[in-house]
Formats: structure tokens, sequence, C-alpha cells
């Protein structure tokens, strides 16, 4: 390994380690910045190392790891009752929040997104049926559909990451 492609191969690393801390603080991209860092090293080093079928898995771990964070939340709050009314209040909460955070020097917008999110499915949820345990168990299964993605995308982060030192760090 000459000392460019071994430089290559640390910053690439690096950059997909800030990817992995990405997919547990949703601030920072997770999934896509490990993605675009396995990509840019593969173009650049020609695909010598990080062979296309290697890339292709590691992209279809990426598209899944995307997607799933999406569905496993709403699923979290359908299995928690949530009615599809709840569940866009809480994107709405969520974008509502993650903005009004913004103003508080930028690092309240994602405990404000959560916490948007969640007022969101909760107050949704009450305004439709008038039912305070009802809007709770659809807010807590919206909390545990959030908490499960976190953990898939970390999964999967793990994954693209070993893939990624497999086939460009140890064949070498």
């Amino acid at each position: 390994m000459t000392p460019s492609s071994q430089a290559l191969f640390g910053v690439t690393l690096v950059v997909m380690v800030v990817g992995l801390v990405g997919a547990v603080v949703p601030a920072l991209p997770g999934i896509a910045m490990i993605w675009l860092a396995g990509l840019v090293y593969a173009i650049v080093e020609r695909f010598a190392t990080f062979d296309p079928i290697s890339f292709a898995v590691f992209t279809a771990l990426g598209v899944l790891g995307m997607v799933s964070e999406f569905l496993l939340t709403q699923a979290g709050a359908r299995v928690g009752g949530a009615s599809r009314k709840a569940m866009i209040g809480g994107i709405v909460g969520g974008i509502v929040g993650f903005v009004l955070g913004l103003f508080v020097g930028g690092v309240g917008a994602v405990p404000g997104g959560l916490i948007g999110a969640l007022v969101g499915v909760t107050l949704t949820e009450f305004l439709q049926h008038r039912h305070l345990k009802r809007a709770g168990l659809a807010a807590g299964g919206w909390m545990a559909g959030c908490l499960t993605s976190k953990l898939v995308e970390v999964l999967i982060a793990l994954c693209m990451i070993a893939i990624f030192v497999w086939q460009a760090g140890l064949r070498r």
C-alpha cells in the first residue's frame, strides 16, 4: 500500500466513523456520509480494492439503512396505535421543533426536532380522540420505533464500515 493510498484509506475511515456517530446523532448525516465516503474512495482508487460487487452490497445496505429509519419509526407509531393524522402531526411537529431549535444556537435543533415530533404525535392523537392514554401509547410507539430505527441504522453502518475495511484495507 503506497503512502498516498494509506492516507486515502485513513481519511475515508475517519469520515466513515464520523458517519457512524451520525447514525446515532440525528443532526449529522450517518449512512449517507458513510456511503459517500465509500463512493469517493472507490472512484479515486478506480474500484481496484473496493470492487464493484462489494460496492453494490455496500450501496444496498446504505439504501436499506436510510429507508429503515423512516419506516421503523412510522411502524412503531402504528403499533402504538397512532393514526395516520398523528404520524403526520409528528412529522410537522418535528419540523417545527427543529426550526425553533435552530434559534438556540443551532444545538437545540436536534432535541427540538425529537421533542416536536413527540409532541406532534401526542397532541394530534389526543385532539383527534380526546383520550390521553391512547395519545400516550401512540407517542410511546413512535419513540420505540425511533429507538429501534437508530439501532438498525447503527448496525447497518457498522456492517458498511466492516465491508469497506475488509475490501479496501485488509485485501492489500
